[in-house]
């Protein structure tokens, strides 16, 4: 069944007001749209292996814990943009599920390895985010994401930038 229209105005924000979060490495409030169960997944197929790989997984608590810590790691001074297209909405009774296309570049600002030039930008990953959203107290809130990805070369500690 599809969503009604202002459902879809509702979950098209919490994920795009998200997406320009997460942009901004306001992680908090990105958690704040999401349901306390909330979950969080990144997810790629492999066709070496002909499985699926999860490469993070984090309840709400965990995934704030890994938030809190990002300033004490050595984290990429690079711009980071998510570029998020809504492709579909359905209602399944009390919840709600999306499909969602992403794409994220990264630029660099300042050019520490002589193969990269300051200014320049590349696609880092794409690939869609599977949502599920619940009614909570009377709002729509994200209540779990798999971030399915194309891209299977990240790099070491990149799984955040998800």
């Amino acid at each position: 069944m599809s969503a009604e229209p202002f459902i879809r105005q509702a979950v098209e924000t919490i994920i795009y007001n998200g997406v320009l979060a997460l942009d901004e490495r306001r992680y908090e409030a990105f958690l704040a749209d999401t349901t306390p169960d909330f979950r969080y997944r990144i997810t790629a197929f492999s066709p070496e292996i002909r499985q699926a790989m999860t490469w993070l997984e984090h309840d709400r608590n965990g995934l704030n814990a890994l938030f809190e810590l990002l300033p004490k790691h050595h984290v990429n001074g690079a711009v980071w943009l998510r570029h998020a297209v809504l492709y579909s909405v359905h209602r399944e009774y009390d919840e709600v599920r999306t499909v969602t296309s992403l794409a994220i570049h990264h630029t660099v600002i300042d050019a520490a390895d002589a193969h990269v030039e300051g200014g320049s930008s590349r696609i880092f990953a794409v690939g869609r985010y599977h949502d599920r959203f619940r009614l909570w107290n009377g709002n729509w809130l994200l209540a779990d994401r798999e971030a399915r990805l194309d891209t299977r070369q990240l790099g070491l500690g990149s799984h955040h930038i998800v």
